[in-house]
């Protein structure tokens, strides 16, 4: 490889992640006021009663699949237009890259569980510490400070087999993706029809697989060059919709087809990726301040239950639900705590590793912009 190639990196996809990850912060920080004596129900209750957040959150998972899917995908078929994909390198990568963060803040979780008596299933530890923690969210065993690593462990499964599978069916990647695609959808739909309520339909429903797949595809069809597919993902009317649909997932009303919501999101942020690849996006999100909170956002996504109870502990005797400003100091705090603690998080403990995970980089990439130019 050409040390003076320039890195993989593209432009305003920091800035999607960091969207997807503060709707996340917000709706948590919405759903957890009563951690600060406020009202949680700020935007509703849930059908059960529980306090409703912000549905950009979960769809916020979701636009995480679909961004990672692509990314991972387009640097795989870029190794692999190279030399023979290094499937080891690859899972050093993913250790290096993930692990550090995951297990300290998964000691800690657990730590504060236990002593801060914060709602925590026990029986549930080792799924935690074997990336398996989609499996106590499919039996919904709850978790304040852990109940968001679901998503983690679906990612690193699916990247358990997915170089695997790329660099076996890569002359016929995409229709292997699209049968791979079908066929767990055929789960889905069975499990909705069939098995409505069931933990299996439960664990179909936090299995996302099929998004991955989806930012696969555009992956795929990106760095083959679709014609069409590169003219119709960024024409000026797909741009609009796409960030409609996010407009109308932030302000809960974006509900087409509940089975399959999480796929349409997953086919617009491929939309919106390409809108910010290609420069036809909307909202120009190649900015210093979305670049640092995407470098960032990884640590802002694990981070932040901790740091809303720690300041939940810290200002419950100090705040009143009578007080309009004291719900604007909630949020103001919550937010900009997590990303400070993500800051010193990436600075301190993740950066050291990935200096590490470069040595096993058969393609340059780059976090951000900075990192891109410098």
């Amino acid at each position: 490889m050409d040390k003076k190639e320039a890195p993989v990196f593209f432009p305003g996809l920091n800035g999607i992640r960091a969207i997807a990850a503060l709707a996340v912060v917000l709706s948590h920080i919405t759903v957890y006021l009563y951690r600060f004596n406020l009202n949680p129900h700020l935007i509703g209750s849930l059908p059960n009663g529980n306090p409703k957040g912000i549905d950009l959150s979960d769809f916020g998972v979701t636009i995480f699949f679909a961004l990672s899917g692509f990314l991972i995908t387009y640097l795989l078929l870029e190794e692999n237009r190279q030399q023979p994909i290094s499937v080891k390198d690859f899972y050093i990568r993913r250790v290096l890259r993930i692990w550090p963060l995951y297990y300290t803040y998964l000691v800690l979780a657990l730590i504060v569980s236990r002593f801060g008596h914060v709602p925590h299933e026990s029986i549930s530890d080792l799924f935690y510490f074997f990336f398996a923690p989609n499996v106590p969210k499919s039996f919904q065993l709850p978790s304040d400070l852990l109940g968001h690593y679901w998503s983690l462990g679906v990612e690193e499964q699916f990247y358990l087999f997915w170089p695997l599978f790329v660099r076996r069916f890569h002359k016929n990647l995409f229709r292997a993706t699209v049968i791979l695609f079908w066929s767990l959808m055929a789960l889905k739909l069975t499990a909705y029809a069939a098995f409505s309520g069931s933990v299996f339909h439960t664990a179909m429903d936090v299995n996302r697989f099929d998004c991955m797949l989806l930012g696969a595809l555009g992956a795929h069809l990106y760095f083959n060059n679709h014609a069409f597919f590169v003219r119709l993902s960024t024409h000026w009317l797909v741009q609009v919709v796409g960030w409609g649909v996010v407009a109308l997932a932030a302000t809960n009303r974006f509900h087409v087809a509940n089975i399959f919501n999480h796929e349409i999101m997953a086919v617009v942020t491929v939309a919106l990726i390409m809108g910010q690849i290609k420069g036809t996006g909307l909202l120009n999100l190649n900015t210093r301040v979305f670049d640092f909170l995407g470098k960032i956002s990884y640590g802002i996504y694990v981070i932040h239950p901790l740091v809303i109870f720690g300041l939940g502990w810290a200002l419950a005797d100090h705040v009143s639900a009578g007080a309009w400003y004291h719900y604007v100091l909630v949020y103001v705090l919550s937010v900009g705590a997590t990303i400070w603690v993500a800051h010193l998080s990436y600075r301190y403990l993740e950066k050291p590793f990935l200096k590490w995970k470069t040595r096993y980089a058969r393609v340059r990439s780059a976090g951000s912009q900075e990192e891109a130019t410098s």
